[in-house]
């Protein structure tokens, strides 16, 4: 199994419109963070969690001409808003096949692409729409991507909103999360790599700081564990790094580590 970050930046990305703070302005490539994303690759099969507005570059940059299906953590447009662009995947070897694009999503995060996204799901569609297939899944109960087991994690992003989390055989993938409940918890322990949100250093009331991620992965006990959807407020990478327990880094844009199955 293999993981690569597609982008590990908050909702506003970094560098930040407007700043010139030393994190937005560095030079080190680490400290480029598109909008949080990740991508999955289970032998030859593809599964792609979160589709944000940098979705079509982040597909552009690693190359990729096809998935097996979007995982949705849920319905901010941070994670959603470059749904549209699946439509290029719809395309890739036409004539003559279509191909459709599986979503997987909760169904208050479904509600909101049909409602997003009505074009998609409309009787009589334009030519060129996005070709979606949208699949429920309930945060409580495992389901399967073509033979691939798939454990939501639920959590809540605040008291508002809900997020789910995902766990691939030894790898867990968690963003935007600021609570968690003990049994959701123990579905996570046994994972090898674990993939946590961490928004900045001091407290957040919707996202883990870096403390509260840290707790978790103390919790968990991962061979490793990689930190996500960072602000420029977490610091320049070189140094923040260094601040970190020794089985901990800071993720960044492109980064890819194997996972043994």
């Amino acid at each position: 199994m293999k993981l690569t970050f597609l982008g590990t930046g908050t909702s506003q990305g970094v560098p930040t419109i407007g700043c010139r703070c030393k994190v937005c302005c560095s030079s080190d490539r680490r400290d480029r963070r598109l909008r949080t994303s990740a991508m999955v690759e289970i032998g030859d099969q593809r599964l792609v969690i979160d589709a944000g507005p940098d979705f079509r570059y982040q597909m552009l940059r690693t190359g990729v001409r096809h998935i097996d299906a979007i995982l949705l953590t849920h319905e901010h447009k941070d994670h959603i808003g470059g749904l549209d662009d699946v439509r290029a995947f719809n395309f890739v070897d036409y004539p003559p096949i279509i191909h459709r694009v599986d979503i997987y999503a909760s169904p208050r995060t479904a509600a909101c692409v049909r409602k997003d996204f009505d074009y998609a799901f409309a009787q009589n569609k334009y030519r060129g729409v996005p070709e979606i297939e949208l699949r429920e899944f309930d945060p409580a109960k495992p389901f399967t991507i073509d033979g691939t087991e798939i454990i939501p994690i639920a959590g809540k992003h605040s008291d508002r909103f809900a997020v789910t989390g995902f766990r691939v055989g030894k790898l867990a993938y968690l963003t935007d999360f600021k609570t968690i409940e003990d049994a959701e918890v123990e579905k996570l322990f046994g994972v090898e790599v674990l993939v946590v949100n961490a928004l900045r250093f001091s407290e957040h009331p919707s996202h883990f700081s870096v403390r509260e991620a840290l707790r978790l992965i103390e919790r968990i006990e991962p061979q490793c564990a990689y930190l996500t959807h960072m602000s420029h407020e977490i610091g320049l990478h070189a140094e923040t790094e260094l601040q970190l327990p020794q089985n901990v880094h800071l993720a960044y844009d492109t980064l890819q580590i194997d996972i043994n199955d």
